[in-house]
């Protein structure tokens, strides 16, 4: 959803899209970016420890 509020240290799922994979990847946000040119773009850390981050469209809180 376009409208939905992100903040840090909540859950989110990344869409394959943006990561290539097969499935939804789930992590902790670590951090919510505020691009002028692309609006908001959200990082998150998945539970081995990989970061994943883009535009806020490929997120999805869990």
């Amino acid at each position: 959803m376009e409208n939905e509020i992100f903040l840090p240290k909540q859950k989110a799922k990344v869409s394959p899209t943006l990561t290539g994979l097969s499935e939804w990847i789930e992590g902790v946000i670590i951090k919510i970016i505020k691009n002028p040119f692309l609006g908001d773009e959200i990082a998150i850390q998945d539970e081995q420890g990989r970061i994943y981050f883009g535009e806020k469209k490929y997120f999805k809180k869990c």
